[in-house]
């Protein structure tokens, strides 16, 4: 029976991609790409000669249906995004939707994804975590800040480098200037950055220093102190 593969794609470095990820983006009959020529990149670099369309947020709820029904009608189908796992901040929700609801089987491969790398070499506490994705840029935006301004664990941000200072500021007024951040950027690239500290010391960073690339914020729970996990440790 055919079915709809979601196959993650590098978030930067072409090697970052699983030895099925690259047979199923051979084998299938149509791969769905938010951006084909992003994409065109990477099939290229790996000689994969699948035919593509565009299946991006523009375009994803007149699509669906149609994909749904190629599906059905025999045709294995592939998603991806232009980097990372699709339905991650980028299209797949509603499509996978579509096809569950059809009866459509939906096999997600394991792959490369933004946030988690940037988790983990944070340092803050990963026991729990809460990924929000992209903060509001206006209506919504402060609600949600101060909803991780409550939260005790790690939470977790996507952010433009042209508003990550304006980030960072409004840590500061609504989470306190010594909360503990990271600033994470070109995962995985050549210009790869791990920048940790307080709000207040972020914010002076990169008001003197304008941020490029892609950024994941690591937000530390709201009475959270460096190495306090160890002390803990050692009361036990």
């Amino acid at each position: 029976m055919a079915k709809l593969y979601l196959v993650p794609t590098p978030i930067g470095n072409l090697e970052d991609i699983t030895l099925r990820a690259l047979r199923v983006l051979k084998e299938v009959d149509l791969i769905l790409a938010e951006d084909t020529r992003t994409s065109s990149v990477l099939l290229k670099h790996y000689d994969i000669a699948t035919h593509m369309e565009s299946h991006h947020k523009f375009n994803e709820h007149k699509t669906s249906d149609t994909v749904c029904a190629k599906i059905l009608g025999g045709m294995n189908v592939a998603l991806i995004s232009d980097a990372g796992s699709p339905g991650i901040s980028d299209p797949g929700f509603y499509l996978v939707r579509t096809c569950i609801a059809a009866g459509v089987e939906v096999e997600s491969l394991p792959g490369a994804t933004a946030f988690v790398p940037a988790l983990v070499n944070s340092g803050y506490p990963t026991t729990t975590f809460t990924f929000d994705g992209f903060l509001p840029v206006k209506k919504g935006r402060q609600t949600k800040m101060l909803e991780i301004a409550a939260r005790e664990h790690t939470s977790i941000v996507y952010e433009s480098p042209f508003r990550l200072v304006k980030t960072l500021q409004q840590i500061c007024d609504l989470m306190g200037s010594e909360r503990q951040v990271a600033v994470c950027r070109e995962i995985t690239k050549k210009f790869e950055e791990c920048r940790r500290g307080s709000a207040q010391e972020l914010f002076n960073w990169y008001k003197s220093n304008q941020p490029k690339g892609e950024i994941v914020v690591i937000i530390a729970g709201k009475d959270y102190k460096w190495g306090e996990e160890d002390e803990q440790q050692e009361e036990e």
